[in-house]
C-alpha cells in the first residue's frame, strides 16, 4: 500500500482538485483507493456528496484502539473509490493530539490498519503547519505540492522545505508540480521558466474553468468531461505520479 498527501501551505492552489481526480484516476485503474477529507472546510466532501457521519470527532479519531476512521468510510459514486468526509471538528485536530504522547505518528498509527484494504491512500490536507501536518508528513509515502507560479506560493515552498529539514524528515519525499497556470501571465511563464524547483513534476494543472465547474457538478472533472484540457492534464499528472509511488 502507497499513500499520498496533498498539502500547501497556502489554501486555493487547486489542492482539493487534484486530490479528487487523482483518487479518481488511480480507482479507474483498479487501485483500491481511500481520500481522507483532513480539512474540516469539506471541500473534497462536497465535490463527492458526502457528509460525514454525527459520531465522527476529533477527539477519539487518534485513539490507539479505536476503529472510528473505518467505520466512518464511505463509498463514493466510483468504485473502487472511497472517502473518509470531512467534520468540523476536525478543527480541532491540534488540541487532541498536543495532549498525547508521541503525537507526531499518530495518523500513521491509526491508519495501519486500512493498508490491508486499500492499495492507495490520499490525505487531502488543510493549509497549515501545525502537529497534524507533522503526522501527515510522517505517514504519507510522498507530499504532493501544487503551486501557483507566483512569488508568494514559492515563498510558502521554500518554508515546507525548511520545515522538513528542521525536524529531519526527508525532502525527498515532496513532490511539488505548478498548478492554476496561465501561460499568458509574465510572471506565471518567467518562474515556470526559471527551473528552480527541486524535484519538480514535468506536468503542471492549467488554470481551466472546466476543473472549476467541479463545484456545481460536484464530481471529478474526469468523469464529467473527459475531453477537457483539464482531465489530460490530471491524467497526465496521475501518469508522472503512479510512476513514481508505484
Amino acid at each position: 500500500m502507497k499513500s499520498l498527501a496533498v498539502y500547501n501551505l497556502k489554501g486555493g492552489v487547486g489542492k482539493t482538485a487534484a486530490s479528487v481526480n487523482l483518487s479518481y484516476l488511480a480507482s479507474c485503474e483498479n487501485i483500491q483507493t481511500l481520500l481522507m477529507d483532513l480539512d474540516p472546510q469539506g471541500a473534497t466532501s462536497y465535490y463527492l456528496r458526502i457528509k460525514p457521519a454525527k459520531q465522527i470527532n476529533s477527539k477519539k479519531i487518534f485513539k490507539k484502539k479505536s476503529n472510528l476512521i473505518d467505520r466512518n468510510i464511505k463509498g463514493t459514486d466510483f468504485e473502487g473509490f472511497d472517502l473518509l468526509p470531512a467534520s468540523m471538528s476536525f478543527r480541532n485536530f491540534d488540541i487532541e493530539l498536543g495532549n498525547m504522547k508521541k503525537s507526531e505518528n499518530r495518523l500513521k498509527k491509526v491508519t495501519q490498519p486500512l493498508r490491508k484494504q486499500y492499495d492507495l491512500i490520499l490525505f487531502d490536507c488543510p493549509p497549515n503547519v501545525t502537529l497534524l501536518s507533522e503526522n501527515i508528513f510522517r505517514a504519507a509515502d510522498y507530499i504532493l505540492v501544487p503551486l501557483i507560479p507566483t512569488t508568494l506560493s514559492l515563498l510558502s515552498y521554500k518554508k515546507l522545505i525548511v520545515f522538513f529539514e528542521e525536524f529531519g524528515l526527508d525532502t525527498k519525499k515532496i513532490l511539488p508540480f505548478f498548478s492554476m497556470v496561465e501561460r499568458r501571465k509574465k510572471l506565471h511563464k518567467q518562474i515556470m521558466d526559471e527551473g528552480e524547483i527541486t524535484n519538480l513534476l514535468h506536468t503542471f494543472i492549467p488554470y481551466n474553468t472546466d476543473i472549476e465547474k467541479m463545484g456545481i457538478y460536484r464530481n471529478p472533472v474526469c468523469s464529467y468531461n473527459p475531453s477537457s484540457p483539464g482531465t489530460k492534464a490530471f491524467v497526465e499528472l496521475w501518469g508522472e505520479v503512479r510512476k513514481i509511488i508505484f
